[in-house]
Order: structure tokens, then sequence, then C-alpha cells
């Protein structure tokens, strides 16, 4: 007969039998591999997920910069392009770290596969980081490398790296948290391309890509300051042309909470198993 000893939740299994593996603390090993698994999904297709934004990054460049061939007057003293080119650099980072933790989740939901990720000894904080951890490799590289792609269009400078780091992965972090709340939210891809089409697209063009907030008309102007989206773009882009349209203080501070508030709602919904268990 077995027994079962204290603070044990299986019995003890017999002699040269293997035991279960306990994990005091995080799971480093499953998490590593939950990380690498959304790393790897990504980068076997690259041309889809890191080439094609890169293309379309381009493509911008080549209808606001080039096409206009210098139409555009310079904004606060900077040039057009040198101006717009961190702005698609941060879109592009935006996009693509929502894309990657959303597609996963509602992929594993309609294919039956989340039980991957839900059998092993995960927990909801180890879930969080695993898949966040994930959407922001896969913004972060498509960033680095529209970075390099758009430098024979545009000269960046390097006025404040910090900045330029900080915002970067900041924005990562916080669409990937995004992309785990609407990749659970969804129950089918019309519901994903919905946040998509009607929350991330207009935010992230509505917060001063390719213009200065200030020249809006009001309420306009003052509206556009509490999309966060802005803070983000404008602080990334700070970092390169060293002026900021809004505040750096606030843009800091803003998406260090943001980040602490996403992250606390993403372990809740892990943690309940909302529309994962039930």
């Amino acid at each position: 007969m077995t027994h079962l000893t204290a603070g044990s939740d299986a019995p003890s299994a017999p002699h040269g039998l293997p035991q279960p593996r306990r994990y005091d603390g995080i799971n480093w090993v499953g998490l590593r591999t939950l990380y690498l698994k959304e790393v790897r999904r990504f980068w076997k297709v690259g041309a889809q997920t890191v080439a094609a934004p890169v293309v379309t990054t381009l493509l911008y460049m080549m209808v606001f910069v080039v096409a206009l061939k210098g139409a555009r007057p310079p904004l606060h003293g900077t040039p057009f392009a040198e101006f717009v080119a961190p702005g698609l650099i941060m879109m592009a980072i935006l996009q693509n770290a929502f894309a990657n933790a959303s597609s996963s989740l509602i992929q594993a939901k309609i294919m039956g596969t989340a039980t991957d990720f839900l059998t092993p000894p995960l927990s909801p904080l180890e879930l969080t980081i695993g898949f966040t951890l994930g959407a922001a490799t896969r913004g972060v590289a498509v960033g680095l490398v529209t970075a390099i792609c758009v430098m024979p269009f545009a000269r960046l400078g390097l006025a404040n790296i910090a900045l330029i780091v900080w915002f970067g992965l900041i924005a990562s972090l916080l669409m990937g948290m995004v992309g785990v709340l609407a990749g659970l939210w969804s129950e089918k891809f019309d519901h994903l391309s919905a946040v998509q089409n009607f929350v991330v697209m207009p935010m992230t063009f509505l917060s001063g890509t390719f213009y200065l907030i200030d020249s809006l008309p009001e309420p306009f102007a003052s509206i556009s300051k509490f999309n966060p989206f802005f803070y983000l773009i404008d602080g990334f882009r700070a970092g390169f042309i060293g002026h900021a349209e809004g505040s750096l203080m606030v843009g800091v501070v803003m998406s260090a909470v943001l980040t602490v508030v996403l992250g606390a709602a993403c372990w809740l919904v892990f943690r309940s198993g909302w529309r994962l268990k039930s």
C-alpha cells in the first residue's frame, strides 16, 4: 500500500522508479521550453512573420518619403524622412508583437492544442512570461530588421540610446500582453481581426506616426495625448531625433504602469482558465 507524504500531492513511488519532478519557485525548464516554442513558431515562417512586415514598412517609406521627393517640410527642424522612420519602426514592433501572441493562442484554441501548455506544470505567471517574451522577441526582431532596411531612405541618428531601448522593449512587451488577452478573448479569427482592425490599427495611425499631434484641431489634439501609442512612438522617436512632442516622463511612467496592469490581467486570465478551460 502506498502512503502520502506530508506536503505531497502524489504517492511515494517504489524504490528505483522515477520520482515526479518538484519545482521550487519558477519552472525554468518549462518556461524556457514555452519561450523557445513561441520563437521557433514564428521563425519557422520568417518570410511571413519577419520579411513581410519589413516590406510593408518600406512601402510606406516609398509612398510618404520617396514619392513626395522632399515636398513635405521639416517637422520641428527634422527632415520628414528622419521624423517618420522611427514611427514606422515602432509601428512594426507594435503590430508584430501583438500578432505573435494573439495568433498563437487563437490557433491553439481552434486546433485543440491548448493542452500542450495547459497540461505541463506551468503556472499562470510562467504562461504569461513565456507568451509575452515570445511576442516581444518577434517585435524586437522585426524592429531591428526594419531599422536596418530604412537606413537607405533616412539617416537615423542616436540622440538617446536609453530611450530607444526602453520604449522599444516596453512596447513589444505591452503589445505582447495585449495579444495574449486578445487571443484568449477571441473565439474565432474574425474576433481577432476585429481587435486588429478597430483597436490596434486606429490607435497606431492616430498616434502621430506621420504627423505632429499639435497640428490637429481641438479637441482631437488633446484626445490624441490620451493614446498610449502616442507616448510610445514619441519617446522612441525622441531617442533618434532628440526632440519629444509630449512629456517623456509621462511616457516612461505610463508605459511602466500599463505593463504592470496588463501583466496582472494576463496572470488573472490564465489563472481562471477563462475561455481555455471552459
